[in-house]
């Protein structure tokens, strides 16, 4: 049976989603902007992803992976948003994700992704 994204609405499903995204445009050595992956997910803007990225970057930080997330950055000034993380060597996190081979993994559930989001914001209330 078929399913699509648009059929399961919640941050980790769409996250897993974006991480597929990423993964082929980290294979490509492109970055997209924010808008362009809203329009992939059929969003009618680009403020809706600062959850759904969170889940990636929070994913590959506990699993000592590059940022995927450097990746996708803003339009008018080319740079990705404030929960990135420190960009004062963009250039490189850029290229740590594009040497890295992301089809050697198997991809993170979209359970992984939230197990690893609910851990840091627990982490932030207590």
């Amino acid at each position: 049976m078929v399913r699509y994204f648009d059929d399961i609405r919640t941050d980790e499903s769409r996250a897993f989603q974006v991480y597929l995204i990423l993964i082929g445009l980290a294979y490509e050595r492109k970055i997209a902007t924010y808008g362009m992956i809203a329009d992939l997910l059929g969003f009618k803007g680009a403020g809706t992803l600062a959850r759904i990225l969170g889940h990636i970057i929070i994913w590959c930080e506990a699993n000592d992976l590059p940022r995927l997330t450097v990746l996708v950055v803003n339009q008018e000034t080319g740079l990705p948003g404030e929960g990135i993380g420190e960009l004062s060597d963009l250039d490189a996190q850029r290229e740590q994700v594009f040497q890295f081979n992301w089809f050697s993994l198997v991809p993170p559930t979209p359970e992984e992704l939230d197990a690893s989001y609910q851990t840091v914001l627990k982490g932030k209330s207590a």
